[in-house]
């Protein structure tokens, strides 16, 4: 099993958590003396640095929220002057304006880093080629992921989001053994690789692919993993952390290990804010431990997931969590039945005939309507076939979000692409 950092990977439980807690005791201590917004909230809730005496302590201090992010805005919960900062990212937000999230010197080393134990954690090396085909710009994602494919001495391809036979003429081009895309434009690419009489295991060099930005099924995994042969990594990030690389797959994907040493993790209740047992799916709450410029406090993801505390096969001693299950705010209600997309694209995903692309639409009366491209060959003319696949997909839906909905079946290239993070779920409904 290779380790980029075997030391603190493999750090035992009671030495990592000793070193959380000086960790946490530090960052305490530096937004309560240097952000007055944190030490307000504090001094609310009636707490203070020097009342944390052990991890669990961490409870009693007050949540951020991304409304927090916006008080002062937007140099308010610096605590490094101004002249230290040396990169901004954004992630966005409902206010018309986006989150805005700073970056020191060390915060850019630190995420690469955090990134260099990830790629290497799942066989990655310097032969490597890795084709970066998430967005450059202001979200973290392409530019973190790039950095610490280059500290493990990794060649980037910037190749960012988009023109897709640009996309395939570089992985054919320069022999690129490593994607990080999102999901959907996975699964686009590789509809458009068969279109062309691709055959990726014979002509591509293309060994595994890293997924994140948006939620996906285990289903939509195995599918990504057949139609081009390769090894399809989880990645777990949010600008508010650090952009990817917070939690990662090892090779026996059993969940996803999240870095201790630099985050907190709790689970909560979304609803109370009460927290939940090991095990429990809730919301996941991180505390940045080790962010100069601008660390977070209790920071609500909105992520739904549970943590698993069992000890991992591969050695390393970072609990992991399961794959995310969907966002608290992604929910729909239909019927008085809360649904995620994810069930939905599950059950898609996981059905013979059914292509790439989907959408949900939800219009007046609470109707649900699936629109689901399928395979290009299935309209031959026999409608027998399209009747029997429509009728799984609307019981299989029905058995899995106790909701029956509509369901339109497509020709593949029907539905928008989406390059970038999808959006699945179309609300019409108006009140």
């Amino acid at each position: 099993m290779p380790f980029w950092n075997k030391e603190l990977e493999t750090l035992p439980r009671q030495k990592l958590e000793k070193l959380q807690f000086a960790r946490l005791k530090r960052v305490l201590t530096r937004v309560y003396q240097k952000v007055p917004h944190y030490r307000k909230k504090f001094q609310d809730a009636g707490v203070n640095p020097s009342k944390l005496k052990s991890l669990e302590d961490i409870k009693c201090f007050p949540f951020t929220t991304k409304e927090d992010l916006f008080v002062d805005y937007p140099y308010g919960l610096l605590t490094v002057t101004p002249e230290k900062v040396i990169r901004l990212h954004t992630s966005s937000g409902t206010t018309g304006k986006p989150k805005a999230i700073f970056f020191s010197k060390k915060d850019i080393n630190n995420s690469a880093e955090l990134i260099a134990r990830c790629l290497v954690m799942t066989g990655a090396t310097k032969g490597d080629i890795l084709q970066n085909s998430m967005t450059y710009g202001l979200f973290t994602g392409a530019f973190v992921m790039h950095y610490g494919a280059e500290k493990v001495g990794i060649l980037v391809i910037p190749a960012g989001p988009g023109n897709t036979e640009r996309q395939i003429n570089l992985m054919k081009d320069f022999g690129t053994t490593i994607l990080h895309i999102t999901p959907s434009y996975a699964l686009y690419v590789a509809s458009v690789l068969y279109e062309k009489g691709i055959d990726p295991r014979k002509e591509l060099k293309l060994k595994r692919a890293y997924l994140g930005a948006e939620p996906y099924s285990e289903e939509t995994r195995k599918k990504i993993e057949n139609m081009l042969g390769i090894d399809i990594y989880n990645c777990y990030g949010l600008t508010e952390m650090n952009g990817p690389g917070v939690g990662f797959e090892c090779p026996y994907k059993e969940g996803l290990h999240i870095w201790e040493d630099n985050f907190l993790m709790e689970i909560i209740n979304p609803e109370t804010g009460a927290p939940l047992p090991d095990g429990e799916i809730g919301e996941l709450v991180l505390t940045t431990l080790n962010r100069e410029a601008m660390p977070l406090i209790r920071y609500r993801t909105r992520d739904l997931t549970r943590i698993i505390s069992e000890p991992c096969k591969c050695g390393r001693t970072h609990r992991r969590i399961s794959r995310i299950l969907g966002r608290s705010d992604d929910m729909f209600i239909v019927k008085g039945v809360n649904i995620f997309p994810q069930q939905i694209e599950q059950v898609l995903m996981g059905i013979k005939g059914v292509a790439q692309n989907y959408q949900i639409v939800l219009e007046s009366y609470d109707e649900m309507i699936v629109k689901v491209e399928i395979d290009r060959e299935l309209f031959d003319g026999k409608i027998e076939k399209l009747i029997k696949l429509k009728e799984e997909i609307v019981e299989k839906i029905r058995s899995a979000t106790m909701v029956k909905p509509k369901v339109e079946l497509l020709e593949p290239g029907t539905l928008p692409v989406s390059e970038g993070k999808a959006k699945r779920v179309i609300d019409k409904r108006t009140i």
